[in-house]
């Protein structure tokens, strides 16, 4: 089963990422660290990306629809949401249960720029507690 990667734009994920069936995949690399994350992301640096797949795919159990973003989605983000799609064709991980594969329309930096709400943690698996999440200030 061939999967194909659809684009979601901030507010269509804003309205759908308290449910429990999605999971945000950051893949951006050191900016991570220094920049802020969509609270309650995942963390899976693109350029260690393939290798960690399976780990990816574990981590991810019980959700049926994967939102990747790097800080634009230009290249990073889309590259690994078809990096994935690949790998779950390729090892017939059909029970995977991963339906939707998404990459966030203008990325990180559009989520944050928009105002929404970023963590400054530093946890590979934001857990987004109230006590790391943040609203963006906009100046």
């Amino acid at each position: 089963m061939t999967r194909s990667t659809t684009y979601i734009t901030a507010s269509q994920l804003l309205s759908l990422k308290r449910r429990p069936n999605i999971a945000i995949v950051d893949v951006r690399d050191d900016e991570r660290s220094c920049d802020g994350h969509i609270a309650g992301s995942l963390h899976f640096a693109s350029d260690t990306f393939l290798d960690k797949l399976p780990s990816l795919v574990q981590s991810v159990k019980g959700k049926d629809t994967l939102v990747f973003h790097c800080a634009l989605s230009q290249v990073r983000g889309p590259k690994c949401a078809r990096r994935l799609a690949e790998y779950l064709s390729d090892e017939m991980q059909d029970d995977a249960g991963i339906k939707n594969i998404m990459v966030l329309e203008r990325g990180y930096n559009g989520w944050e720029a928009s105002g929404r709400p970023v963590c400054r943690c530093t946890d590979v698996f934001c857990k987004d507690n109230s006590e790391h999440g943040q609203q963006s200030n906009q100046s």
